[in-house]
């Protein structure tokens, strides 16, 4: 390797940033959308595993080209840390781990298990580390305000939906009670954002998808505490989702104008939970429609995910990611 391909990788390292969390979430994402459509749909069983199987090697990519980038340039990470938008994505790492763990449960309890409280562990840490950074000593202005800031408390009501299945019912509560108030918190400080400010600026512009997340996952979560029923709760947390697809719905023709980023990956997750949140209030409420409109959201999630991937390798071909911003 020559000396200008050396320093060339090695900016490449430094500018690896955490936001390629948002992938592993993504895919962990359509592994659990594709297990929930089996029974359903008639999947054949390897499509989740083949799913799940790819998520997790995504994840330890990710994770070691991180902790390289955390050892060779602890900086470019402190840098990270200090910024208004990046630091909400940290507890993509430990979402990423909630996720895999709940894709886990059917292939082994037990690995399952270890990887819910290692991601359980990690989500609690870095919902704390978050939240004071933000009521810290930093100066915050409205304009750094973005959807991005619902990441760690998707987070939390992430926790539920395999935690209580793995035994953790008190410590789901926990992380349910937290996610959903800063939900509700952190809603309100970007609607005000949004709609009294200006506009996201567009590489930020697709982080408005995960306006979805939050009560999709929340819906899930709760079927999980509610003994899988569909009560006044279950409905108003699914069809706050719903609202904010068709809201979003609306934004998406502006996506397409706008060049390709890391953030787009961020169509991802809120996609794949609002399919899995469709076809599971579908299952329980036996409401044939919706399997159909699952089953549509279905196919529109694996677009949206091979979309993404075959975009990240060309800009990554083009050098058009990992560079200095």
């Amino acid at each position: 390797m020559t000396d200008a391909t050396q320093v060339a990788s090695q900016n490449r390292l430094e500018h690896f940033h955490v936001t390629f969390f948002a992938s592993v979430m993504g895919l962990a994402g359509l592994a659990l959308a594709l297990n929930a459509a089996q029974e359903p749909l008639g999947l054949p069983q390897w499509l989740p595993l083949a799913a799940l199987v790819l998520a997790a090697a995504d994840f330890a990519f990710v994770a070691v080209m991180y902790v390289l980038k955390a050892l060779r340039h602890p900086a470019a990470v402190r840098g990270e840390w200090h910024h208004p938008v990046k630091l909400a994505f940290f507890p993509a790492i430990s979402i990423s781990l909630l996720l895999i763990a709940t894709a886990l449960r059917p292939v082994s309890m037990e690995a399952a298990r270890l990887v819910w409280l290692l991601g359980a562990a990690g989500q609690g840490v870095l919902t704390l580390a978050v939240i004071s950074g933000w009521i810290g000593h930093r100066t915050f202005q409205q304009m750094h305000i973005s959807p991005a800031w619902f990441i760690p408390a998707v987070g939390n009501v992430v926790a539920p939906v395999a935690g209580v299945s793995l035994g953790y019912v008190e410590l789901s509560w926990m992380f349910f009670s937290a996610g959903l108030l800063f939900w509700v918190v952190l809603l309100t400080l970007v609607m005000n954002r949004l709609i009294f400010h200006d506009p996201l600026p567009g590489r930020l512009l697709p982080t408005l998808v995960i306006l979805i997340a939050p009560p999709a996952v929340a819906f899930l979560a709760w079927l999980q505490l509610n003994g899988g029923q569909i009560d006044a709760m279950a409905r108003i947390l699914f069809y706050v989702g719903v609202v904010f697809a068709a809201i979003v719905a609306i934004q998406a023709p502006g996506f397409a104008k706008l060049p390709f980023a890391l953030s787009w990956w961020a169509l991802s997750f809120p996609a794949a939970a609002l399919t899995i949140a469709t076809i599971r209030y579908a299952q329980i409420g036996a409401l044939p429609g919706l399997i159909w409109l699952g089953a549509v959201l279905l196919v529109l999630l694996v677009a949206i995910v091979a979309m993404l991937i075959l975009r990240t390798f060309n800009a990554a071909m083009r050098g058009d990611i990992c560079k200095p911003e």
